[in-house]
């Protein structure tokens, strides 16, 4: 179906490497555990969206000239781990909590203020995970393998595979949001302890930018 051969051993690799901790999930669950379950849904939605971001350009075959070519990688490499120190910094250097009781104001403008927050969440993940060069060269290491070569419409194998892995990566994902945000709704209604999860996250994504620094080709 479809050019794609050993359907339900894909969905089963895909659900394992999702379960496998990474860059996505970290930065998922810092966003729910420092801002609540709202940013980390929005969050997901950011991740899945990079996912989709990047089988579009594998089915095109433009992730190609990042798996050809050392410069176009670092290029690649070196603003997604700049966007990531920068949301760290903006997080550690921040004087203002976003407290729980803040975002559960009835005031008109906080809604309105929510509703910006939310959505810069929303970039910042599909940005996130657009600007990590290895999620590209890891499609196209993994997904050839459960395409037929002789199929004519590689393109359509391609999207029906970032659609599955994205698909299952969402649930996935979501479960880990839900869950953190739950965990920690407590601790957030204290804002000196907010204020603290804020700077935990910001060590995080300074972490992350420095690890996806350090990463080969």
């Amino acid at each position: 179906m479809f050019g794609i051969e050993d359907y339900l051993g894909f969905i089963l690799a895909a659900i394992l490497l999702n379960l496998t901790p990474g860059t996505d999930s970290m930065y998922i669950i810092t966003r729910s555990v420092s801002q609540g379950q709202t940013a980390g849904f929005y969050s997901v939605l950011g991740i899945t969206s990079g996912i989709l971001v990047h089988t579009l350009l594998a089915s095109l075959g433009l992730s190609v000239l990042i798996a050809s070519s050392p410069v176009a990688f670092m290029i690649v490499k070196y603003i997604g781990a700049a966007y990531l120190c920068y949301l760290g910094l903006k997080m550690l250097l921040s004087k203002n909590s976003n407290s729980i009781a803040n975002s559960l104001s009835k005031d008109e403008r906080t809604i309105d203020k929510q509703n910006v927050d939310s959505w810069q969440i929303y970039k910042q993940g599909v940005l996130t995970n657009v600007f990590n060069p290895k999620v590209a060269l890891f499609f196209l290491a993994f997904f050839p393998q459960f395409i037929d070569a002789s199929y004519a419409y590689g393109m359509l194998s391609f999207l029906m595979l970032g659609l599955t892995f994205a698909t299952s990566g969402f649930i996935w994902c979501l479960c880990l949001a839900l869950l953190a945000a739950r965990f920690s709704i407590r601790l957030r209604e204290n804002p000196s302890i907010e204020t603290i999860l804020n700077r935990i996250s910001g060590v995080v994504f300074v972490g992350l930018g420095i690890k996806l620094l350090t990463e080969e080709a």
